[in-house]
This record gives structure tokens, C-alpha cells and sequence, in this order.
């Protein structure tokens, strides 16, 4: 019942964070702006982001579930508050704002909070790191998408 409570919580943190992020964005995809922005020629179509990130924010949830029951300490509600500051905030930076350096900065800096999740906790929670993969990827390729604008725009 424990693990049941705190995968709920991380969902609705998780997909609260999504929906947010989606409010914040201003209709940024399907702005002028964006559809007429130079876009990497490996950049998915618009319905991949949407099936990417709820998947994302799944494993996540579940990711976040174990590894708070099993290390309920600062470091984990600290690490896991900059990621959420940061995947909100990326979303009215690079699209409301249209700031593209930014918003690189940004992604840069959400990359390395998932990646210390990665790393300094693959031991403890073994093959449940599996979970944040998904994230992990997800995010070294928008970064590039995010590069490929700055660099080409």
C-alpha cells in the first residue's frame, strides 16, 4: 500500500509537471514561430513528443516510487525538485519566450539532473534504473533538436 501512495503522488507530480509545462508553452508548436523555424531533419513528428513524454513521465513516476521509498532523503527531494523546475520552465523558455539559447541551457541542465539520477543511484536501485532510460534518451535528443535551432536559425 505504501508503494501504491507514493507512485500516485509521483504521477500526479509527473503528469502535473506535463501539464503545466503544456499551459506554459503558449500553443508554442503550432505557433508561426515554431513551424517556421529550421528544424533538425530528425525531429519526430508532433504525436511522438506526446506518446514520448507520457511514457516518460510513467517510468518515471515508478522510478521516483522506489527510489524515494528505499532513500526518502534531501539529496532525492532536492535532485527531483531542479528536475521539475527545470522540465516546466524549458517549455516557456524555448516556446513562449522563443529564448533558444536558453532553453539549451536549460535542457543541458535537466540532462545532468537525470543523469546523476542515472548514475549515483544505478547500484541502489539495480535494474529499476532501467526506468529512467527512457528519460534520459528522450532528453539527449531534444537537446539536439534544441541545438540544431539555435545553431541553424
Amino acid at each position: 500500500m505504501k508503494f501504491t501512495k507514493t507512485l500516485l503522488l509521483f504521477l500526479i507530480i509527473n503528469f502535473g509537471a506535463l501539464g503545466l509545462g503544456y499551459l506554459l508553452m503558449n500553443n508554442g508548436p503550432q505557433s508561426n514561430w515554431y513551424l517556421n523555424l529550421n528544424k533538425a531533419p530528425w525531429t519526430p513528428p508532433g504525436w511522438v513528443f506526446g506518446a514520448a513524454w507520457n511514457t516518460i513521465m510513467l517510468c518515471f513516476s515508478f522510478y521516483m516510487a522506489y527510489l524515494y521509498l528505499a532513500l526518502p532523503n534531501t539529496r532525492v527531494k532536492i535532485l527531483f525538485t531542479i528536475q521539475f523546475i527545470l522540465n516546466v520552465i524549458w517549455n516557456f523558455i524555448f516556446f513562449n519566450q522563443h529564448l533558444v539559447g536558453l532553453g539549451l541551457i536549460v535542457i543541458l541542465a535537466l540532462t545532468s539532473v537525470v543523469t546523476i539520477f542515472l548514475y549515483d543511484y544505478r547500484r541502489q536501485q539495480g535494474l529499476k534504473s532501467l526506468l529512467i532510460i527512457p528519460y534520459f534518451l528522450w532528453l539527449c535528443i531534444a537537446t539536439s533538436l534544441n541545438l540544431y535551432v539555435l545553431l541553424y536559425n
